[in-house]
């Protein structure tokens, strides 16, 4: 395999651009485990008090993140976040307004390998969200696992991150007065799956809780699509009925986490690495579909709106792809 190194005469931006990624990538992949490991190596060493005294911290605010986590957003302004949003880079396009008095459901689409386009454009500042939408805070939902790792779940609460089950989301959207933005990347983990350059599965077809937790709320739903998502990582061939595929699908229905065989480039060279690669990321919110309250909703009232939201995510894609390098003749294909 031929390696392509990067040029050492690369301006700083450069190098600063990779470092806030790299960061980034660690704090997915290996920040969670790497802090469980501290929390009990303190234990058995003369640190042992800080393990102790956190305990007794976790224990206090366990049920913290279920409810609206502990946003800094000293953190989510730092200048980091800008060199991130330029190594892509990464754009929010807003076309319409959202209302601050309304809370709000957006699904996000695709997932994507890292939901990078989710991260940078609702967990950070860089793009602007609250300039283009001003009076919402919005608030991306994770997998609730990462909110069992210690000192890890401070740190991804302190980014506006929040389980991805029906009480933490419920608990921001019967807040009185609106301004909750509660981000879903619908796919969810088994999309992860099928990330990979020119692919454009959505997982929809049978995902319908979001939508219910919208009715039950009278939250509005607003379709959101992240043009360069899948871009960004190549992933080894893992066709539905392979092996790979039915040994991922397996540990995805065991650990409730998929684990995509990625890779990109590096950090000093362009051939191989779990850096993603340069690629533009557009993210696309759409229009806000109106919904009215209704906490009882029948299988009939779902499925119209499911199919209502289906149709608009659709609409979004075939009015934008022309714009960010889509070919006309390719659709999403819902699963």
């Amino acid at each position: 395999m031929n390696i392509q190194f990067a040029p050492t005469d690369l301006p700083l931006s450069r190098r600063l651009q990779t470092a806030s990624v790299l960061q980034w990538v660690f704090s997915f992949l290996g920040l969670a485990p790497s802090c469980i490991v501290l929390f009990f190596v303190l234990m058995f060493t003369r640190f042992w008090l800080i393990s102790v005294l956190y305990a007794c911290w976790w224990f206090i605010d366990w049920e913290t993140p279920s409810k609206g986590g502990n946003r800094v957003h000293f953190l989510s302004n730092l200048r980091v976040w800008d060199y991130m949003r330029d190594y892509f880079p990464v754009k929010l396009v807003k076309t319409a307004d959202l209302d601050p008095r309304q809370n709000y459901i957006l699904g996000f689409h695709p997932h994507g390998v890292l939901v990078a386009g989710a991260f940078i454009n609702f967990c950070t500042y860089a793009t602007g969200f609250r300039k283009l939408f001003p009076g919402l805070d919005s608030f991306l939902l994770m997998l609730p696992l990462w909110f069992r790792a210690p000192f890890f779940r401070d740190y991804i609460m302190m980014a506006g991150l929040i389980p991805s089950d029906k009480e933490s989301a419920s608990y921001l959207l019967r807040r009185q007065g609106g301004g909750n933005a509660v981000v879903i990347a619908v796919g969810g983990a088994p999309e992860a799956l099928d990330a990979r350059p020119g692919a454009f599965i959505i997982q929809l077809a049978n995902k319908k809780g979001f939508v219910k937790l919208a009715m039950e709320h009278g939250a509005h739903l607003v379709p959101v699509f992240s043009f360069g998502e899948n871009e960004l990582f190549d992933q080894v061939e893992n066709p539905r009925g392979t092996w790979i595929r039915l040994i991922q699908d397996k540990l995805q229905s065991i650990m409730g986490i998929s684990l995509p065989l990625f890779h990109a480039r590096g950090i000093f060279q362009y051939s191989y690495g779990i850096m993603p690669y340069r690629k533009p990321i557009n993210t696309v919110v759409g229009r806000p579909i109106r919904v009215e309250k209704n906490e009882k909703p029948t299988v009939d009232e779902l499925d119209a709106l499911h199919q209502l939201y289906t149709e608009e995510l659709s609409q979004l894609f075939e009015e934008h792809k022309g714009k960010y390098g889509v070919p006309e003749d390719q659709h999403l294909s819902f699963v």
